[in-house]
């Protein structure tokens, strides 16, 4: 009997180990530098499921990437990081509840995400409310930073891109008369198309029509058929490419043969995938090029096609750039604490990423450049990279025939002297 009862006992006690060791939902990823007391503990939340699934799963890969170069180099001064990751299934009021439960059930020093700029301002406010810094890797939206001297960013705003998508059209493409589709329920989308609009009739450009729908929408052909009606030169579509194919090929199906032109929320292998050959001559913006010959980004290419035995776009870049950013910081802090890890993070300066040099301004934003990519013949290719005002343009290099097919780099030779190119 008494063997019974111990044999009972200790069933229980293993049972309740493996109960509580990882909270249902909940993403470990890092090793145990020493034991549980002596790990760092980061949080990340992105869209792993949901809408724009494709930005979290990138972002995660990416930060992944970074995470494991960091703890085998010996992590934070002999620290390893554990990274918690939560999925917010691409809902704004869902990236408030994981990052809630970050923060205190997780305890987490600082935070990774979002890439949607309305979920990062959803969640923002609760980092800020607790003094745990946040970086966002891609959410272009000003309002973010905005939130807070906790808000961090490691990609370029949507100002700077909306006016270097309307110098564009002006310069390059020649046009005059542009009309916009906007997502209204996406702040990113709205931000977006109001720089871009302000810009464009700052020089000297006309919108001659503007139309919305709302995230989730399949039927495009009303508002499409209005813009039609209004004979523009090129159609601005601001919003993510879960919407942005089917706008395509919808707008040619009414006869519309104006460019499409887009920011930097088309940036997925799904893009080309839900647009096909309607996005020929089509562009938009992005952040960095996988076949440019910078060492770094050969090195990142490399390394992260022998893990994910894919491309990496620039969603991963981002990612593996701000892990990247927020290990500096935290290694050069005196203490792992949230505030000195803000303070470090602010004092970021001349960071050498894979989407560029960063250096945080006072606003915590960082000042990049920004790269235009033509869509022909299923092809992605760089047309043009553009630097904001102050900064050195880019060096000139020899021209690429490196593609980047159905929304990814093509391999590129070990030789190779192509340029760099690129929410």
């Amino acid at each position: 009997m008494k063997r019974r009862i111990f044999l009972a006992l200790l069933t229980l006690s293993v049972l309740s180990l493996a109960l509580f060791s990882c909270a249902p939902g909940e993403s470990d990823t890092g090793t145990a530098g020493g034991g549980a007391g002596n790990e760092i503990p980061v949080g990340e939340y992105g869209s792993l499921t949901g809408s724009t699934a494709t930005f979290g799963q990138s972002t995660h890969n990416g930060i992944v990437l970074a995470l494991d170069e960091v703890n085998a180099a010996g992590g934070i001064n002999g620290r390893q990081i554990r990274l918690y990751t939560e999925d917010d299934q691409s809902k704004p009021e869902e990236a408030a509840n994981v990052v809630q439960k970050l923060i205190s059930q997780n305890q987490v020093v600082a935070v990774l995400g979002e890439v949607a700029s309305s979920r990062s301002l959803a969640a923002a406010p609760i980092c800020q409310a607790n003094r745990v810094p946040m970086l966002t890797p891609s959410s272009t939206n000003p309002q973010v930073t905005e939130i807070g001297d906790y808000i961090f960013r490691a990609c370029y705003l949507d100002p700077y891109q909306g006016e270097s998508l309307a110098r564009f059209a002006i310069d390059e493409l020649k046009v005059r008369r542009a009309a916009i589709l906007t997502d209204v329920k996406n702040d990113y989308s709205v931000g977006l198309a109001k720089f871009f609009k302000e810009a464009f009739v700052k020089m000297g450009g006309q919108i001659v029509g503007e139309q919305s729908y709302s995230e989730g929408d399949s039927d495009f052909k009303g508002q499409l058929t209005a813009l039609r009606a209004s004979n523009p030169d090129v159609l601005f579509v601001p919003g993510y490419y879960t919407e942005v194919g089917q706008i395509a090929i919808q707008s040619r199906d009414l006869g519309m043969t104006a460019p499409l032109l887009g920011g930097d929320g088309w940036e997925s292998p799904k893009l080309l995938e839900i647009g096909g050959k309607a996005l020929n001559g089509s562009f938009y913006s992005n952040h960095y090029s996988p076949d440019s010959p910078d060492p770094v980004v050969r090195t990142f290419v490399d390394k992260y096609r022998e893990r994910f035995g894919a491309n990496p776009d620039s969603l991963a870049a981002l990612g593996y750039d701000s892990m990247k950013i927020l290990a500096e910081a935290m290694t050069r802090a005196k203490e792992i604490d949230s505030t000195q890890i803000r303070d470090e993070l602010a004092r970021t300066t001349n960071f050498k990423g894979v989407t560029g040099t960063i250096t945080m301004g006072p606003d915590r934003n960082p000042i990049k450049s920004i790269v235009i990519l033509e869509i022909r013949d299923g092809q992605i290719t760089k047309r043009t990279e553009m630097s904001p005002p102050g900064m050195a343009p880019p060096p000139a290099a020899a021209a690429t025939t490196d593609t980047i097919a159905g929304g990814t780099a093509a391999p590129s030779p070990a030789t190779s002297t192509s340029p760099a190119a690129t929410p």
